[in-house]
């Protein structure tokens, strides 16, 4: 019987490529029975049935945080620990719930929240409204933004749109505003802005994680498959500020990125 290897550690190329393109693929993350228990629980919490589509009346139903026992043993398996430490250092907070979840059905309706974006982090001046969230240079209070896929994706199933290597523009784009940032609102209508960039889309098996860079484009889409997609978009919750005025070596790879997007826009303005 061949023998499976479980990767317990990011390799020194997907640090590379998170810091390069924004995001890492982890296959397997958790197990596939954890999987099938979370997808259990949400059928329940939504009242919906798998087994009748005449009940999937919605293109897409939101739930929020959840800490059911298998939810913790998803966001909190040794090599996502191990990834969240890889790529944050020591500036991250343990979850022991695991949300958003946005359950996307096959459906001929367009839901209103496909547009290209970047997760806020913190309060701006209406806490109670996340529009006016907002995300500053430091990524103050996330470290990651995390797609966790609970059923297989594919092409058809509604993915994740990622803009590869967008982490970069909008690191150029809000640095000059420094510790104040911009708003949801406000960066989302300044990303026709930045540079056209390959467009890929966070497919997997159910058990798949993506761990994406804060600054990270992305945008939800229609379900054009058969079978409901089910996922969490959690935050990796920071301790403090990324610190961005320090030596390279010093730095964590999400510290690293923002740093290249800035060097990057102060190299291409000086040569002008």
């Amino acid at each position: 019987m061949k023998k499976i290897i479980v990767m317990e550690k990011l390799s020194h190329t997907q640090i590379e490529k998170f810091i390069e393109f924004g995001y890492v693929k982890i296959e397997n993350a958790f197990s596939r029975d954890i999987a099938d228990s979370c997808r259990s629980i949400l059928w329940e919490t939504i009242q919906m049935d798998p087994d009748k589509p005449e009940t999937w009346t919605q293109p897409v139903v939101w739930v929020g945080e959840l800490g059911h026992e298998p939810f913790v043993k998803a966001v909190n398996t040794t090599l996502l620990t191990n990834a969240y430490r890889q790529l944050a250092g020591d500036n991250w907070l343990p979850r022991m719930t695991m949300g958003s979840f946005p359950i996307r059905f096959p459906s001929n309706d367009i839901s209103n929240d496909t547009g290209w974006h970047v997760d806020a982090s913190f309060p701006g001046d209406s806490p109670d409204n996340y529009l006016d969230w907002k995300i500053n240079i430091n990524s103050r209070g996330r470290a990651l933004l995390m797609l966790f896929l609970f059923s297989n994706v594919s092409e058809q199933d509604a993915p994740t749109r990622i803009k590869e290597g967008s982490h970069l523009d909008v690191a150029k784009l809000i640095a000059s505003r420094g510790e104040e940032g911009l708003a949801f609102m406000q960066l989302a209508e300044n990303l026709d802005k930045i540079p056209e960039r390959k467009e890929v889309t966070a497919t997997g098996n159910a058990g798949t994680v993506y761990l994406c860079h804060p600054f990270l484009v992305h945008a939800a889409q229609q379900h054009r498959g058969k079978t409901p997609r089910f996922m969490a978009q959690p935050p990796l919750l920071s301790k403090n500020d990324f610190n961005i005025d320090q030596p390279d070596e010093m730095a964590c790879p999400i510290e690293k990125a923002i740093m290249r997007g800035i060097k990057r826009s102060n190299t291409a303005t000086s040569k002008h």
